[in-house]
């Protein structure tokens, strides 16, 4: 099993697309990216700890490559916005990969190309970080999605989106 870490926003919405991912274990919710030792979603929130949102992504590389989960990533939020996902502002929401090697780095340059290629007329601002350390976020952010964020009047507002965006641009990609 191989992971992957991804920030693109809110991570309850990131961690509900990745859940239904073919290859994809375990999806975890937590921060990267900051100077605050073991911070918290409070912290976190308001954008003083210089953390992303994000998630951990566990994985098997011989069902999906990193260079799919990047792909996946990269089309299934906004890359084009800086430090932000919608109605979400601030760089704990910003756009980014945080590669585990240098395998990691180059795949995901790769995707960042990619993305480029396809969208020449909103580039992406995704930035590639790290090394970098992962705390994971409390308890009640993990599975959030499955839980509380059906009842969540944003997380029905913008997960269900993804997850057609998820359906429609990588049907072969999807959990039966």
């Amino acid at each position: 099993m191989a992971q992957a870490i991804f920030a693109g926003g809110c991570f309850w919405c990131t961690e509900a697309v990745f859940k239904d991912v073919i290859g994809v274990s375990q999806v975890e919710s937590g921060y990267i990216g900051g100077t605050t030792e073991n911070p918290t979603y409070k912290a976190v929130c308001t954008g003083s700890t210089g953390h992303a949102e994000a998630i951990r992504v566990t994985f098997d590389e011989v069902t999906i490559s990193y260079a799919e989960l990047a792909d996946v990533f990269m089309g299934t939020h906004d890359p084009s916005q800086l430090n932000r996902q919608g109605g979400d502002i601030g760089t704990q929401y910003r756009s980014a990969i945080f590669p585990i090697d240098d395998a990691q780095r180059a795949e995901a340059a790769a995707a960042i190309a990619r993305w480029d290629a396809e969208h020449p007329t909103s580039k992406a601002v995704t930035t590639i970080e790290g090394p970098a350390h992962w705390y994971p976020a409390e308890d009640y952010h993990q599975e959030y999605w499955e839980g509380e964020g059906q009842r969540n009047p944003y997380c029905l507002a913008v997960i269900p989106p993804k997850l057609m965006k998820l359906r429609k641009s990588f049907q072969a990609k999807v959990k039966a």
